[in-house]
């Protein structure tokens, strides 16, 4: 436990890394759904206040319930995609959506809870050469959020030199303040490095406080803000798919931030953590939220500042429910321009591959077939992240896209696939007849010894060397 200034410091700096992926899919899904801005507003207030509540479970836990590390927990990016799918599905009246939409979730959270206990053993799947190929990609896959960041949040277009001006100046302080401070202050480089971006953005004029003129102080989400939960079919299958996704990618990040915090992620930790998961997403409905799951964004933040305290990260989870009571602090979070976000965005999610990378090392890359492993896998992972439209294929099932376009789960179930391939499958059967033709061989060094002896030869009969 810090000090309360350190640990208020900290949690607001995972709340500065974690606020533009916990907004952007309530924005995208409202806006695909058409809401109004008043209740797109409270969409994100919602996505705020139930990330916050997820953030909790994970770091203080109770019962079986929460990994109790430094997690930050939100509304899962993989899920936009097939909500948007559920939305197209209803006709004319697409704010039918969200009730559907919420009924599949919570059927996906409440299966994901009673599966977490068997979905763990996965962890033995998940040796140096799976887990650093599966770090390494959590960290490229999230390199082009940064790029979109700078971009504006529109990568189709060509990037303004404003933009790029204000990512480097980010990116160029938080290197400076690492380099130059120490302690306490070279652990929250980061977070100067975004308010000095923010304040180098005004004059610029690339900081908009209309949203917070407009916000109000105080906005509770009332439960079933848009309709109670509606159970499709064909919407739950396809959240329960999500989910599956969803409880892959945390498993990965475990396994991740117990690398860099020195406390290994067992199967204990896992099924804890995945509880966590499983339980907000079904509980976030009830107050208008969605699928949640680990953002990977804030485990470079703990590898950059090396705060492995979870109570630093539970004070993130506290403001995140204050943020979603409160949509003008949320707001005051939201004036940070994005290319400033990007330019910080470097730094962390770099620093996720490198990590990766470093885990790599010591996995027996001088192999071949752990080489070959690695190689495929991050080809595998990279196709979504380079092309977008890859496997945009009617021919391809739905729910198999939602794998698919997950850079991270499409190269982790690769990598474990060829690891059972290559480093298990026909292991024994080898041993096996190597131990055979070992046995086969001396007896018929002894057979040859006992024919020797048997001629009656004076000379004692010469050991053969095996």
């Amino acid at each position: 436990m810090l000090p309360p200034g350190r640990l208020l410091a900290g949690g607001l700096q995972h709340v500065a890394a974690s606020y533009a992926g916990v907004v952007a899919p309530p924005l995208v899904l409202g806006a695909a759904v058409g809401l109004s801005a008043r209740d797109l507003t409270f969409l994100v207030g919602a996505a705020l206040f139930t990330a916050g509540i997820a953030t909790l479970l994970q770091t203080l836990g109770f019962w079986r319930v929460g990994a109790r590390m430094p997690f930050v927990n939100g509304v899962s990016f993989a899920g936009v995609a097939p909500m948007i799918a559920i939305v197209d599905a209803q006709g004319g009246d697409r704010t039918r959506a969200l009730p559907v939409i919420f009924g599949g979730v919570i059927v996906a959270g409440a299966l994901g809870f009673v599966l977490a206990p068997y979905f763990c053993r996965l962890v033995r799947f998940f040796p140096p050469i799976v887990s650093g190929t599966v770090i390494t990609l959590i960290g490229i896959t999230l390199l082009p959020v940064s790029f979109g960041w700078i971009q504006g949040g529109h990568p189709e277009r060509p990037t303004s030199l404003t933009n790029l001006a204000l990512a480097a100046a980010t990116l160029v302080i938080v290197l400076a303040l690492r380099r130059v401070l120490r302690g306490f202050l070279q652990q929250i480089a980061i977070l100067l490095g975004l308010a000095a971006g923010t304040l180098i953005a005004i004059p610029a004029g690339a900081v908009d406080f209309t949203a917070t003129r407009q916000a109000a102080l105080v906005g509770f989400p009332t439960p079933f803000h848009f309709g109670g939960p509606e159970f499709q079919l064909s919407a739950i299958i396809s959240m329960c798919v999500l989910m599956l996704v969803c409880m892959t990618e945390s498993t990965a990040d475990m396994l991740a931030l117990g690398v860099i915090v020195g406390r290994p992620a067992d199967e204990r930790t896992i099924a804890a953590g995945l509880r966590a998961d499983t339980l907000s997403s079904a509980v976030s409905p009830f107050f208008n939220g969605f699928a949640n799951s680990a953002f990977a964004q804030n485990i470079g933040l703990v590898a950059i500042t090396r705060v492995r305290s979870r109570f630093t990260v539970a004070a993130c989870g506290g403001m995140l429910v204050v943020l979603g009571l409160s949509p003008v602090f949320a707001s005051l979070i939201a004036v940070v321009p994005q290319p400033v976000l990007g330019g910080a965005g470097i730094v962390l999610f770099g620093s996720v591959a490198a990590g990766g990378v470093n885990v790599l090392l010591g996995a027996g890359l001088e192999k071949a077939d752990n080489l070959l492993i690695a190689a495929t896998s991050l080809g595998m992972g990279l196709i979504p992240v380079i092309s977008r439209t890859f496997y945009d294929n009617a021919a391809i099932p739905e729910s198999l896209k939602i794998i698919l376009d997950s850079g991270v789960s499409a190269g982790c179930l690769t990598a474990v696939v060829l690891n059972l391939v290559f480093n298990h499958l026909g292991k024994r059967r080898g041993a096996a007849s190597v131990e055979g033709d070992s046995r086969e061989a001396e007896a018929d060094s002894r057979e040859g010894e006992g024919a020797e002896e048997g001629e009656g030869t004076a000379e004692p009969s010469v050991p053969v060397a095996r």
